[in-house]
């Protein structure tokens, strides 16, 4: 799996050349040898190497449709090509893979021919894609590129003919400080390598509609929806419970994320919810656990001290001005009390301002040197960690806020050393991982290790949910070694069990397997203020309850995500962890890094002798989902009638000055969603 080491650039491409017997016309096919390395994401769109003599499909209609309900997000993606070669050509669609999404359905339509998704071991679906593709059959494959993205490669496209393809992907989503959030990632993340972008022409602009179809479905009220920069997106409240978003427009770019906030009423209860899914009673069952704590935790008081860690590599051109105004702000902000450490990493890192207190000359010098920054060489994110934790005061709270890319290529790689480093310290650790191409594998590695919290940087995010995402989390303590248990059912393959910091507004996503149904105790127990506390519930595990199939998928691909970090962390064999991986995908029908996903014709499943394991998986989804979507939507608090909580869950604050850190994410998220409707629409 790779997290952290680029995949080297193959530059290697061929052309064939053929007649085609049945009709007398020739085929030119390009066939692309090699994907663009690890440090090199581009925006949605279609992808032709440079100099083939072939132009890029031409993106005619883009439609995407969302179900969000009770955790977990389901998004379908419509989309109609057509070839303006004057030859037949394959045709390839990159696509900025959201973090922890399972890609569950791809289908095609090229004339009256529907071709259909099967996840088989990556080696074989290439093979497989790769005889039909060279039998001049319509066929398809849909791999997954490390954290970086999805591909989809289309074969044989007629000249001037049009193709349709449809993809499906599941996701968890979290409410933050009352705050969820979906993404749906178009950007280019600003990390291609010169050899990567002048390796491919690339088309990412819509000559026909883009339209976005959005329904929300929470058990709990929802007080606002928010879709930031997009001034014509329709809001409609459906009843109790759902809303829905509609944005449509003619022509633009697929190059900026579509956003979604809603924000859940105040004075909800602190709460532990279970969505399971369990089919038979001889097969296990599968858990989404999601605890929403409601205790108290108090502003810290007196003086702290901060370090910023800043990239100022080459990927964060375009991004570093954005960056040192936010840092500015905040240094301005800070008090008297406080002090503060400016580090910067590219090839090596430096302290560009060292340790001193916020008075007022001080922090004036400070904004200038950091104001002053330029962007060079490559990402040492090792470096930059090491520095920051030098020379540190034990008997000083210290916040580390980290804001990068994360694609490190120089210097230390290892996750183990990313791992062992921020293990020496006790450090509350704060990740910003700018554009969709930012390796959040090693930043989870990073803030796992600290106890650390990390967000996500869009363009299209504004200052609403994003501030609630980390503010409170800087400026209040938090829970101390969280620990999660469940008791009475057998559990397993769950990443439950020990956790760290939980921190204010902080939800524990749990995903894992239960054996049979029955009674069961889940227990969060932690330390506040230096006192222990106990957090509990008694609930029951169904027998069976069909109602969530894509749990499942859901499940799988956690846990394949997980089995890599392990491997990265040499916790697992490498070769263990493939196989671990592969065969996850196939049974559960995901794309991973050891599966692909080949898209054939009935008939040539058949023929094959492919088993159809993904066609029977859709049928069983699109039932449960159909049955969703006429039923009110479902509360699944099992506390109701004893609650682990006795607070409500800390929401979206009143008024008041802005702390430093509201000042940062301002900064970060708030600029850039000044030019999001323009630049839709661009």
């Amino acid at each position: 799996m790779q997290s952290v080491v680029c995949r080297q650039q193959l530059d290697e491409t061929a052309k064939e050349v053929e007649t085609m017997n049945a009709t007398g016309w020739k085929q030119v096919r390009l066939t692309v040898m090699a994907a663009v390395s690890a440090g090199a994401l581009f925006a949605a769109g279609t992808l032709t190497p440079t100099n083939s003599g072939l132009a890029p499909l031409t993106i005619l209609d883009h439609r995407v449709e969302v179900v969000i309900n009770n955790g977990f997000a389901m998004t379908r993606v419509s989309q109609r090509f057509s070839n303006p070669n004057d030859t037949a050509t394959d045709g390839i669609y990159a696509f900025p893979l959201p973090k922890g999404a399972s890609l569950a359905e791809v289908s095609a339509q090229m004339g009256e021919t529907v071709i259909n998704g099967e996840v088989l071991p990556k080696e074989e679906a290439r093979k497989v894609y790769g005889e039909e593709r060279d039998a001049g059959n319509q066929a398809a494959l849909a791999e997954k590129d490390g954290y970086m993205r999805f591909e989809f490669q289309i074969a044989n496209i007629p000249s001037g003919e049009a193709v349709d393809i449809s993809f499906v992907y599941y996701q968890t989503l979290s409410i933050d400080t009352g705050v969820g959030r979906y993404l749906y990632p178009l950007e280019e993340g600003g990390t291609d390598t010169p050899e990567a972008q002048s390796f491919w022409t690339r088309n990412e602009k819509v000559t026909g509609s883009v339209t976005f179809d959005v329904v929300l479905k929470s058990a709990w009220p929802v007080a606002d929806v928010r879709v930031p920069g997009m001034g014509g997106a329709q809001v409609t409240a459906e009843g109790e419970g759902t809303h829905r978003v509609h944005a449509e427009w003619k022509g633009g770019s697929l190059n900026h994320d579509f956003v979604v906030y809603y924000r859940l009423a105040d004075n909800l209860p602190g709460r532990i919810e279970v969505i399971p899914y369990r089919s038979a009673s001889d097969q296990p069952g599968t858990f989404m656990m999601v605890v929403t704590p409601g205790v108290d935790l108090k502003p810290l008081s007196g003086g702290a001290d901060y370090v910023f860690v800043l990239d100022v590599s080459g990927s964060m051109r375009g991004k570093l001005a954005i960056l040192a105004d936010g840092v500015s702000r905040v240094l301005g902000k800070l008090s008297p009390a406080d002090r503060y450490k400016v580090v910067t990493f590219s090839n090596n890192a430096q302290v560009v301002v060292d340790w001193q207190s916020a008075e007022p000359a001080n922090v004036q010098s400070a904004i200038a040197t950091v104001k002053a920054l330029q962007v060079q060489g490559g990402t040492n994110v090792y470096a930059g960690l090491q520095k920051a934790l030098s020379n540190m005061d034990a008997d000083r709270a210290m916040s580390l806020v980290l804001v990068t890319d994360g694609v490190t290529n120089t210097g230390v790689m290892d996750p183990k050393a990313f791992h062992k480093l921020m293990k020496q310290a006790d450090v509350r650790v704060f990740g910003f991982l700018m554009g969709n191409s930012g390796n959040w594998p090693l930043m989870k590695t990073i803030c796992d290790a600290s106890g650390g919290f990390y967000a996500g940087v869009s363009n299209s995010d504004d200052i609403i949910g994003q501030i609630m995402l980390a503010k409170s989390k800087v400026t209040h303590e938090c829970m101390h070694d969280a620990e999660l248990k469940i008791k009475g059912v057998k559990t397993f393959e769950a990443n439950a069990g020990w956790i760290g910091k939980v921190y204010r507004g902080q939800q524990l996503v749990i995903l894992g397997r239960y054996k049979k149904g029955g009674t069961a105790t889940v227990e969060l127990t932690a330390t506040i203020t230096g006192e222990k506390k106990v957090y509990s519930t008694t609930f029951d595990f169904p027998e069976l309850d069909t109602d969530n199939p894509e749990l499942e998928r859901i499940w799988a691909m956690h846990r394949a995500d997980e089995i890599g970090r392990l491997a990265d962390l040499g916790m697992m064999g490498a070769e263990d962890a493939k196989g671990v991986i592969r065969d996850l995908g196939t049974k559960y029908q995901i794309v991973t890094d050891e599966t692909s996903m080949v898209v054939l014709a009935d008939q040539t499943f058949e023929r094959r002798g492919i088993k159809r394991r993904n066609r029977d998986r859709i049928a069983v989804e699109r039932k449960a989902q159909s049955a969703r979507a006429a039923q009110p939507v479902r509360n699944y608090q099992v506390d109701r009638s004893k609650p682990a909580f006795n607070l409500p869950t800390p929401s979206i604050g009143g008024g008041g000055a802005l702390d430093p850190f509201s000042v940062l994410l301002i900064s970060l998220f708030g600029i850039g969603a000044v030019v999001v409707k323009r630049r839709f629409r661009d």
